[in-house]
């Protein structure tokens, strides 16, 4: 009895002094994660101080306007390191004809307007793959940050008739182009369009690919809103031509240069 007493008078001390080494070491372990966080957070201030985009994420949408029409686009994008960004970016278009041109209706009071000759809408779906490449930070918060931004992927076509109000032998009717009404779809009597609402159950797709590359100039003050401006070209090419036109050449391939504004959050 009187071992088993020495035994726990012995032991006691010792493991108190065990667990208050330990307690210190599991404070000393917080302190230094905390003190690498603090560190962290002073560097990511200074960096956001000097220009440097740092992030882990960023989220864009934007307006585009295009040589051939225009358009919107959403891009997600996750950072692979301090310059180079992977994107994934989907745009929906509509491209027209430098050839149209849009004519009054023949002085009927509620009338629509119409386009000559125009077979066809064309809306292009585009969803890709690519990266945003920085080029030069901004020096400081009030610079520019300007990118090299490319991708590529899978394109789809999506035509839509072109209705218009013709008047066939004192009748009224809505036509789209066919070789049956022709004559009448490029005559002289045709009254008006058709409105927006006509064609959308009769959509047909065109599949294809598509590249783009551009620049992105950021502007934005602060690390974590984006605003800028990109600057880029397209290029589309189709399994099939896409008619637009009456007497008109079709088409595979379309190539433009557009301006697009951008907007979105990094985290």
């Amino acid at each position: 009895m009187k071992k088993l007493i020495l035994f726990i008078f012995i032991l006691c001390p010792v493991l108190l002094i065990a667990q208050d080494s330990t307690g210190k070491r599991k404070a000393s372990g917080k302190a230094e994660k905390k003190e690498e966080r603090r560190q962290r957070v002073n560097d990511m201030m200074k960096q956001a101080e000097e220009g440097v985009l740092i992030y882990s994420k960023q989220t864009l949408f934007g307006m585009q306007f295009r040589s051939n029409g225009y358009g919107a686009y959403f891009e997600l994008g996750r950072s692979k390191s301090n310059r180079r960004t992977n994107i994934y970016r989907f745009d929906f278009t509509e491209i027209k004809h430098p050839k149209e041109d849009k004519e009054p209706n023949a002085g009927i009071i509620f009338g629509n307007p119409y386009i000559f000759a125009k077979k066809n809408y064309f809306y292009q779906a585009t969803l890709g793959f690519g990266q945003q490449y920085i080029l030069g930070q901004k020096g400081n918060k009030n610079g520019v940050a300007v990118s090299a931004v490319y991708n590529g992927g899978l394109a789809l076509g999506l035509l839509r008739p072109y209705y218009i109000e013709v008047d066939d032998q004192g009748e009224s009717r809505l036509i789209k182009y066919s070789q049956a009404d022709s004559l009448l779809f490029v005559g002289s009597s045709i009254l008006g369009g058709s409105g927006f609402g006509k064609g959308w159950n009769e959509i047909s797709i065109k599949p294809g690919a598509f590249v783009k590359a551009a620049l992105r100039f950021d502007y934005g003050r602060f690390n974590e809103l984006v605003s800028g401006i990109e600057i880029g070209v397209s290029g589309e090419f189709y399994a099939s031509k896409i008619p637009l036109m009456v007497g008109q050449k079709d088409k595979q391939f379309f190539f433009q240069g557009y301006i697009a504004l951008a907007f979105g959050r990094r985290k």
